[in-house]
């Protein structure tokens, strides 16, 4: 009689080995949702093209990608500095939120002072924004010992209503024929695009808070008891590493990113706020992170291939009418099959014969 054991391995796989594990991934993923759009009568090779061709066929779509990369970007990114100290935000979606709010509160009140002022004012105060609705969790975490999935997760929907009570009331532009949203930003109060094309200049913020933050994690002290402290919280308060401090460092700074998402979503893309501007990006942010093992440079590629995805089945929407979760669920199998795929890094299945 055989039976299946799993053991250990003495070593990580080395990257081809990581690298064939996330292309079978991949693979099954696909596979799976082809299984979908099978179910749904239709036919699963044309998705499969209209996916890639909407998502990567045509300058237009590889600049849709782009622009939507940029918050998920930020997003990510701020997620990917709390996951480090292992502590769990899922609420990047409310930080967005409160980021763009507080981005559109400068723009109405301040909205004639010149860019060079008002953008950065804007940044500026998103990121305030975000950051304090980031350690609202964090204090009831290191205070009350509450769980901060919970609490982050619950504040998005908090923030959310807030931006609606807003754009449906004393921030309702009058002259919107009913719709909710604001006035449209002031010329100086819109971060422009690069040359001709569509993508904005958010592009260059990602690379500089990108590079920063690979620097504060790789070659600070604070950077190295992040690192210290995720790996091992007992240790870390034997060794009287400043562990509170430090969640409510991350939260903070991984709200301050989530916010200054929300001010580009606000200012660049729609020119104003409404409630068409909340569309996933915080919760896109925690599978883009996971992909990339929390390191900066491979959260820019994963932005890029998720953002891809969302222009995607944005055009199997329409070319095959599939409903509009399809994506969700090609997202959620996508971070589903990439874990599992993870566990063979460190594990191996042996067959033994039992005695």
């Amino acid at each position: 009689m055989s039976v299946l054991q799993i053991k250990r391995r003495q070593e990580p796989l080395f990257i081809w080995g990581s690298c064939l594990i996330f292309l079978g991934a991949i693979v099954l993923s696909l596979g799976i949702s082809s299984l979908l759009l099978l179910i749904q009568d239709r036919p699963p090779i044309q998705g499969l093209v209209l996916l890639f061709q909407g998502a990567f066929g045509s300058r237009w779509a590889l600049e849709d990608c782009l622009v939507k990369a940029i918050p998920i970007f930020l997003c990510s990114l701020g997620v990917a500095i709390a996951f480090r100290l292992q502590v769990w935000n899922i609420g990047a979606e409310g930080q967005f939120a409160l980021g763009a709010v507080g981005a559109t509160w400068i723009a109405l009140n301040f909205g004639t002072l010149p860019a060079p002022l008002l953008i950065p004012l804007m940044l500026a105060t998103a990121g305030i924004f975000g950051g304090l609705w980031g350690l609202i969790p964090a204090v009831l975490k290191t205070r009350l010992r509450t769980n901060e999935i919970i609490t982050t997760l619950m504040l998005n929907y908090i923030a959310i209503l807030i931006l609606d009570y807003l754009v449906y009331g004393p921030w309702k532009d009058p002259v919107s024929f009913g719709f909710p949203m604001t006035e449209v930003f002031s010329d100086s109060a819109i971060v422009g695009s690069i040359g001709a094309t569509r993508i904005n200049w958010g592009l260059l913020l990602c690379v500089v808070f990108g590079v920063m933050v690979w620097v504060f994690l790789r070659f600070t002290r604070l950077g190295y008891e992040l690192k210290a402290s995720g790996e091992n919280i007992n240790a870390a308060r034997y060794a009287r590493l400043p562990y509170e401090r430090l969640v409510w460092l991350v939260m903070i700074l991984s709200g301050a990113l989530a916010g200054s998402a929300g001010f580009l979503e606000a200012s660049a893309s729609l020119n104003r706020l409404q409630p068409s501007i909340m569309v996933g990006y915080g919760y896109t942010a925690i599978v883009v992170a996971w992909l990339a093992r929390l390191n900066p440079l491979y959260i820019g590629i994963a932005s890029y291939l998720l953002a891809g995805l969302r222009v995607g089945v944005e055009h199997i929407q329409l070319d095959l009418q599939v409903p509009a979760a399809f994506g969700g669920i090609m997202e959620g199998l996508i971070l589903l099959t990439l874990l599992a795929g993870s566990f063979f890094n460190h594990y191996r299945l042996v067959i033994r014969r039992a005695p």
